[in-house]
């Protein structure tokens, strides 16, 4: 790293409810307290005098802080995924945002009657998978199963026809990405015993026409394999392991067994999949609950030279697993993340606790950790949905409750790894 961290973070700040702010103080104190950097030249943190975020910035610095609205359509489609009168209020809004202005230009509701949308996840040609951490089954609550991907594209004005991608499977889904080189899409799944999933697709602009659907094994662990290190330490920190793809049937299982029948056929077990994004040439995603210490672990994946085809099995994909946290003040329940332009990760934490606070985490190409922010709303919610810009000037990051939207632009094109 060759920048330094008193210069790191600079913005501008306007708010539906708020004013722009610039914190001065240092809270050391709180250092102590609440986090640990495996860096040096981090922190300390300084206060918000707004009660919302403890950040790393030099004397300039302040954030923009945005309202995310909530919406409540009454059309046809929303109407159709509703049973008994109950409407659900899951669904994407799409922002327009004027990186030169620093203003929202335009938002709408974009997908409407799905449910406790996730983290989902865009693609490489312009268009988001939204994915639905439920497995509510039609009822006396709704009218339809839910469970399932969505494609949104990005560039449409209004409500798109929310269509199922059945052949990604009915889970609690959490996150989606795709290999721009082969189209695969990659799939994380939100409960304590998940599998991880890949979407081979029979047309990779069409994912609605089917495809099939596997989960990952470890090539030297044939019955199935648990990357969890709980029972057991199988997986060294830092260690490779050769995987292999098991074909899963039955993908719309209206009993949500799929991860079990996948890992008796041997799929490897996975702590909470979440966070998923794909970096250069590789993946990581994140096992909120994972390792001895139950705090979290991150795993890279390097897809075959010929993934998904023929020869694979003898070219097989590699996972690493890439860091475990041992320390809750290190890091701590890693959730959504986002691989910056710089080649670090920025891990968003989702511990939900009366005395843990939730920090943004900031994760080397060696896998050492340093604190970027810290929640110290009163809510206390997890950060999600860390994205940048285009351009990789500005870093966009949620707090979940009570729903800001914030954008933090800086010299992030002078970091260097």
């Amino acid at each position: 790293m060759v920048v330094s961290r008193r210069t790191f973070l600079s913005a501008t700040a306007t708010s539906m409810a708020f004013s722009a702010f610039a914190a001065r103080a240092q809270d050391g104190a709180s250092q102590a307290e609440t986090y640990l950097n495996e860096v040096t030249g981090y922190g300390p943190l300084v206060r918000d005098p707004k009660g919302m975020i403890a950040k790393v910035h030099d004397e300039h610095a302040h954030f923009m802080i945005s309202v995310w609205p909530k919406f409540y359509p009454t059309t046809k489609n929303y109407k159709e995924l509703e049973a008994g009168g109950h409407i659900f209020a899951g669904g994407t809004s799409t922002q327009l945002y004027n990186l030169k202005t620093g203003q929202t230009e335009r938002q709408h509701m974009s997908i409407a009657g799905t449910l406790v949308n996730c983290a989902g996840g865009v693609t490489p040609w312009g268009s988001w998978l939204t994915c639905e951490e439920t497995t509510l089954a039609a009822g006396a609550r709704a009218g339809k199963s839910h469970g399932y991907v969505f494609e949104v594209p990005s560039a449409h004005i209004g409500l798109v026809e929310p269509v199922a991608l059945t052949g990604m499977g009915r889970f609690k889904h959490e996150a989606a990405c795709v290999d721009p080189r082969t189209g695969v899409v990659y799939l994380t799944e939100d409960v304590a015993d998940s599998l991880f999933y890949r979407y081979l697709p029979n047309d990779r602009r069409n994912l609605a026409a089917g495809g099939r659907l596997q989960a990952l094994g470890l090539v030297d662990a044939p019955e199935g394999g648990d990357t969890r290190n709980q029972r057991e330490k199988s997986f060294a920190t830092g260690g490779w392991k050769d995987v292999r793809w098991i074909d899963l049937d039955g993908v719309d299982s209206p009993n949500d067994d799929l991860r079990r029948r996948g890992h008796k056929a041997g799929a490897a077990i996975v702590a909470r999949g979440e966070g998923l994004f794909f970096g250069n040439g590789e993946l990581y995603f994140t096992a909120t609950s994972g390792g001895p210490k139950g705090a979290g672990q991150i795993f890279r994946y390097v897809p075959s030279a010929v993934e998904g085809q023929p020869g694979e099995a003898d070219q097989p994909g590699k996972l690493q697993l890439f860091v475990e946290s041992q320390n809750g003040r290190v890091l701590d329940y890693a959730d959504n993340l986002v691989v910056a332009p710089w080649g670090h990760l920025i891990v968003c934490e989702d511990r939900y606790s009366a005395t843990l606070r939730n920090h943004l985490r900031g994760i080397t190409p060696e896998g050492k950790v340093y604190t970027l922010a810290r929640n110290v709303h009163a809510a206390n919610a997890e950060f999600a949905g860390a994205c940048f810009s285009p351009d990789g000037g500005t870093l966009f990051v949620n707090l979940q409750n009570p729903g800001f939207t914030l954008a933090i632009s800086g010299p992030w094109a002078s970091v260097k790894a």
